[in-house]
């Protein structure tokens, strides 16, 4: 595509330094950034989302961090339209747009399109829900590693509505919900530049840690209390509050749970690089290699 517009796309597992990057680089091309974490549109929730602070943000403007309300009915692809938007928007005064996150779904439905699926089926979604209530998640996770082993591999199998849209996708359409998310490429009006950032297992496992337990410094544990009246939303399907609800229905004690959610973010950020690890347009660094980042990306728009 000929046109000067380019969106720098910085992408990579939790916890390994995707925001302090993104604010370097909307500092150097004087820049906004679209935060693409599917989590930190709540405003409830900030805790646990690792929403970054207002200092993290050094001035720079952040669009869709607290954008909605976990009360709200918000997808992929109400925010395909809403980021298209903007984008379109923000292209008209700068050059460069910046987008940071590890929500894999819906950064490829930025630089994808997010595909048009079947729409729910009442009937099948009961027969799931059943099994949901009478066998638990384990039973959802069986149903679909054997149906769709592709989006078994990729999705968040701690998060029950992901797994049973994706199950009524696959029996209602008699085909993988993975086969149906690889169509068409839409196309956009603009260029884009794919970062990756990875590090050592070791290191990313001790950098998980470590936030979990500040989390928990800052009062995770209380933000979770304040909105277990709204535990069914989908926005709290999530590791780091899905373990405090079961401490806080006294199924586990609190080091138990700590522990959980520290495994669990782990395991997450396994899926994560799964899921970017297919996408060969992606540049892959260490979050060390800021100058590098910084010379690739110049060379690239120049």
């Amino acid at each position: 595509m000929k046109t000067n517009k380019f969106l720098i796309v910085i992408v990579g597992p939790t916890a390994v330094g995707k925001t302090a990057l993104g604010v370097r680089l909307a500092k150097q091309f004087e820049t906004e950034i679209l935060s693409v974490d599917s989590r930190q549109f709540f405003r409830e929730i900030s805790i646990g989302t690792a929403k970054p602070s207002k200092n993290e943000m050094e001035g720079i403007t952040h669009h869709f961090i607290d954008s909605h309300s976990i009360s709200e009915n918000y997808n992929v692809g109400k925010f395909e339209t809403e980021a298209i938007q903007l984008l379109d928007e923000l292209f008209q005064k700068k050059d460069i747009v910046t987008m940071v996150g590890g929500s894999g779904l819906y950064i490829d439905a930025v630089c994808k399109g997010f595909d048009e699926l079947p729409e729910a089926n009442p009937e099948i979604r009961k027969q799931i829900d059943t099994i949901y209530e009478e066998q638990g998640i384990v039973a959802l996770q069986l149903m679909l590693k054997e149906l769709d082993p592709v989006y078994h591999s990729q999705v968040d199998l701690s998060n029950p509505q992901r797994l049973s849209r994706a199950l009524e996708v696959c029996l209602s359409a008699g085909k993988p919900y993975s086969a149906l998310r690889e169509g068409k490429i839409k196309s956009r009006n603009f260029n884009m530049i794919k970062i990756g950032l990875n590090t050592s297992r070791e290191v990313l496992y001790d950098k998980i840690n470590q936030r979990v337990d500040q989390m928990m410094r800052d009062g995770l544990l209380e933000e979770a209390r304040s909105v277990l009246p709204f535990r069914n939303a989908n926005a709290l399907q999530t590791v780091g509050y899905k373990e405090l609800f079961d401490h806080l229905d006294g199924k586990t004690d609190l080091k138990t749970a700590v522990d959980l959610i520290k495994q669990n973010t782990r395991r997450f950020a396994k899926r994560q690089l799964t899921w970017f690890r297919r996408d060969a347009d992606i540049k892959w660094f260490e979050p060390e290699q800021i100058e590098e980042i910084v010379e690739y990306i110049g060379k690239t728009v120049s």
